[in-house]
């Protein structure tokens, strides 16, 4: 059950930090695609929302994910606890304690990447939003 102890330190946080840096880069990316997107190069509504949402449901996957994954290392933390235990018998308060805390350094980072996620989808879709509306107030309501 040691390999668990890697699992949850290697596995589940760094998937975790990578599905961050994934979610930052995406936003700043689609963030600059805003800030250089022409209004007139869409000819209607519907070509423009394709534009301006594209890749946005993966930081939203990302966000919605993250405490799930991080839930999932806190599980496996405190099972490889609870076996250390229960193999060892009795148990040094100190290595309980420090099982705990790697197990909740999962939950933690979980939220790390999932708040900030979360944030950036919601400023994104705002965003987009905007854009969509000054596209129809230039040019009417057509292409709805």
């Amino acid at each position: 059950m040691e390999w668990l102890k890697e699992v949850v330190e290697y596995g589940v946080i760094w998937v975790l930090v990578a599905m961050s840096v994934l979610s930052v880069g995406i936003a700043i990316e689609r963030n600059m695609i805003y800030k250089n997107l022409q209004l007139n190069d869409f000819p209607d509504k519907k070509s423009l929302e394709l534009e301006l949402t594209k890749k946005l449901h993966i930081i939203a996957t990302i966000g919605s994910n993250a405490p799930y994954l991080g839930l999932l290392g806190t599980v496996l933390g405190i099972m490889l606890t609870f076996y250390t235990l229960g193999r060892e018998g009795f148990m040094d308060t100190n290595k309980i304690m420090i099982g705990l805390a790697l197990a909740l350094k999962a939950t933690a980072v979980g939220l790390v990447v999932a708040i900030p996620s979360i944030v950036l989808y919601n400023l994104l879709l705002r965003r987009a939003k905007v854009l969509m509306l000054k596209w129809e107030i230039r040019n009417g309501r057509k292409g709805i």
